[in-house]
C-alpha cells in the first residue's frame, strides 16, 4: 500500500474534479446519444434504409480519427493567456451542442437523400467541434496533477460522472417511442437533440471555467501553429506520432484498451436480444423496460460501487494489479451471464419464497408510484406489479462491472504517467493532448471494428432479426459468444499487461527527476 501522502498542491480541488466530471459527462453523453440515433431512429423514425444508416455511423469514424491527433498536437502547442486547453473546450462544448441539435432538425417528410446528405454533413462538422472539445479535454485532465494516486482519485471522480450518461442513454429507447410523451418519434429525437445539445454548452463548458492544467508559460520547444508553419507542423505531428508509438508502457495500455473495450462493445447489444427473443420469446411488450433497467444498473453500480473500489485497490496495490484483478474478476462476471441470462432458472427463482417476496415489493412500490409517474408524462418508466422481474439478470452485474469500471479510471490515470515519461525521454513540450488523441483512436478504430464483427457473429450464430422466435440453437449460440467473446479478450488484456513496468515508485522516481530538470521547488 501507498505509504506516500499526496502534497497539498497536487491535490485537485473537489470543485475542479466536479467541473473534470461535468465534462467526462459529455464526453459520454454525445456518442451515446448520437449512436441511438443513427443505429435506431433513423430506422424507426424516418424509414431510412439499415445500409445507409451504417454507413452514417461508421464512414464519419474516419474523419473522426484523422482529426484527433491533428486537434491533440495544436493544443500541445497553444501560447494563451488562459492556458493550452480550455480555449478549444469552451468553443468546442458551444459549436457541439448547436450542431448536435441542428443535426436532428429534421422534417418528417424529408427524402431519404436529403436525410442522409443532412446528416452526414451536420455530423462531419459537429465532429469537429467535438475533437475540439474532447481531445483537449482528455489531454487537460493528465495535467492536472502530478501525484501518482491523485490522478486515479481523479479520474474515478470523472468516470464516475461519466456514467450517469449511460444511465440514461438507454431510456432514450423508450422514452422517445412513448405515444404519451410525444405524438412522434420524429418529434422525440429533435425534442431529445435540444436537451442534449443544451446539457453540452452548459456542462461542457465548465472545465474550460474552473479547471486548471500545468503552467505552460515557460514551457519550452513548442511550435508555431498558424497557416504559415503548417507543412512543418504536419512533418511535426507525424513525428510525434512516430515518437509517441515507440512508447512501450503506452502502447501497452493502448492494446489492453483495445482489447477489453471493444471486446465488450462487441457483444453490447447482445443482452438486449437475449432478453427480448430468448427470455421473452421475441415479445417487445413482455420484455417491457429490462433492457433499459439492465444497462441503467450496470452503469449505476460501476458508477457508485465499482469504480470507487478500483480507486483503492490502485492506492493500495498499485495501478497494474488493480487493472488485473478488476479484469479477473470481470471475465468471472461474464461467466455468470450463462446461467443469469438462464429463462428457466429465472423462472424458478420467482417460484421461490425469496423470488416472490421480492416481486411482491418491487411491486407494491411501482402500484404506488405509477399513478404519479403517469400523471407528469413519465408511464414508460413504470413497471407492471403483476410481473415477474427476471432477478438473476442483474446478478452478473457487480462483477462484469469492474471490467469497464476499471479500464477507463486505471488507464487513463497510466496515461498520466507516461507522459511524465516521455517527458523525461523527449523533453518538452509534454505531449498530453497527442498521447490522448492517440489513445482515444485506439479506442474508436475498434468501435468499428466492433460494429462490423457485432453484426458478423449475429450471422454466424443464426439471428435472424426479421424472425420474432429466434431458434433455442440460435440463442444458445448468441449467449456462448455473449461470454465466451469478451472474456477471451479480456484475458489477453491481462496478459498485454503482465510486464508493465511503469510501477509507483518508478513513477515518482521520473517526478522527482522532472522538477530538479525544470529547476522547480
Amino acid at each position: 500500500m501507498s505509504t506516500i501522502k499526496t502534497a497539498a498542491k497536487d491535490k485537485v480541488p473537489v470543485g475542479q474534479k466536479a467541473a473534470f466530471g461535468a465534462g467526462h459527462f459529455i464526453l459520454n453523453i454525445l456518442p451515446g446519444t448520437l449512436g441511438v440515433f443513427i443505429q435506431f431512429f433513423l430506422l424507426t423514425a424516418w424509414g431510412v434504409d439499415p445500409l445507409w444508416a451504417g454507413l452514417l455511423g461508421g464512414l464519419p469514424r474516419i474523419f473522426d480519427s484523422i482529426t484527433d491527433p491533428i486537434m491533440g498536437f495544436i493544443s500541445d502547442n497553444t501560447k494563451s493567456r488562459w492556458g493550452r486547453r480550455r480555449p478549444y473546450i469552451f468553443v468546442g462544448a458551444i459549436i457541439s451542442g448547436i450542431l448536435f441539435f441542428l443535426m436532428w432538425q429534421i422534417d418528417d417528410n424529408a427524402s431519404q437523400s436529403y436525410i442522409i446528405w443532412h446528416v452526414m454533413v451536420l455530423q462531419l462538422l459537429f465532429l469537429i467541434g467535438n475533437t475540439m472539445f474532447a481531445t483537449p479535454l482528455v489531454g487537460l485532465g493528465y495535467e492536472m496533477t502530478s501525484d501518482y494516486n491523485e490522478r486515479t482519485r481523479l479520474m474515478a471522480f470523472s468516470n464516475t460522472m461519466g456514467q450517469i450518461a449511460w444511465m440514461i442513454v438507454p431510456w432514450l429507447y423508450v422514452i422517445i417511442p412513448d405515444t404519451n410523451t410525444f405524438n412522434t418519434q420524429t418529434e422525440g429525437v429533435r425534442t431529445m437533440a435540444l436537451i442534449v445539445g443544451a446539457m453540452c454548452i452548459v456542462f461542457g463548458i465548465l472545465p474550460a471555467l474552473f479547471c486548471k492544467g500545468i503552467d505552460s508559460s515557460h514551457m519550452e520547444n513548442r511550435k508555431e501553429i498558424n497557416f504559415k508553419t503548417l507543412a512543418a507542423n504536419m512533418k511535426d505531428l507525424f513525428a510525434g506520432i512516430v515518437q509517441v508509438s515507440k512508447n512501450k508502457p503506452f502502447m501497452k495500455l493502448c492494446g489492453a484498451t483495445f482489447l477489453v473495450f471493444n471486446g465488450f462493445q462487441l457483444v453490447a447489444a447482445f443482452g438486449v436480444f437475449i432478453i427480448v427473443f430468448y427470455m421473452y420469446n421475441g415479445s417487445y411488450e413482455f420484455a417491457g423496460t429490462w433492457p433499459a433497467w439492465f444497462n441503467t444498473i450496470n452503469a449505476i453500480i460501476t458508477a457508485f460501487i465499482v469504480i470507487p473500489i478500483i480507486s483503492r485497490m490502485a492506492n493500495k496495490w498499485g495501478k497494474k494489479k488493480a487493472f488485473i484483478i478488476s479484469t479477473v474478476l470481470s471475465i468471472v462476471g461474464y461467466l455468470l451471464k450463462w446461467w443469469g441470462f438462464d429463462k428457466e432458472l429465472n423462472s424458478q427463482f420467482n417460484q421461490t419464497g425469496l423470488g416472490k417476496s421480492l416481486n411482491s415489493g418491487i411491486g407494491a412500490i411501482f402500484e404506488s408510484i405509477n399513478p404519479m409517474l403517469d400523471s407528469i408524462g413519465m408511464s414508460w418508466f413504470s413497471i407492471d406489479p403483476g410481473s415477474d422481474v427476471p432477478w438473476l439478470i442483474f446478478l452478473p452485474i457487480p462483477l462484469f462491472a469492474f471490467g469497464m469500471g476499471g479500464l477507463f479510471t486505471l488507464m487513463m490515470s497510466m496515461t498520466a504517467d507516461v507522459c511524465d515519461l516521455d517527458e523525461l525521454e523527449n523533453g518538452m513540450p509534454r505531449k498530453e493532448g497527442t498521447f490522448g488523441a492517440i489513445y482515444w483512436l485506439m479506442v474508436k478504430i475498434g468501435q468499428s471494428i466492433a460494429l462490423v464483427l457485432g453484426g458478423l457473429i449475429l450471422s454466424i450464430v443464426g439471428f435472424d432479426p426479421n424472425v420474432t422466435e429466434q431458434s433455442i440453437e440460435t440463442m444458445n449460440r448468441l449467449r456462448v459468444a455473449d461470454i465466451v467473446v469478451p472474456s477471451i479478450t479480456a484475458a489477453l488484456a491481462i496478459w498485454v499487461m503482465w510486464k508493465y513496468r511503469l510501477t509507483e515508485d518508478r513513477a515518482r522516481e521520473i517526478k522527482v527527476e522532472l522538477v530538479k530538470r525544470r529547476g522547480e521547488l
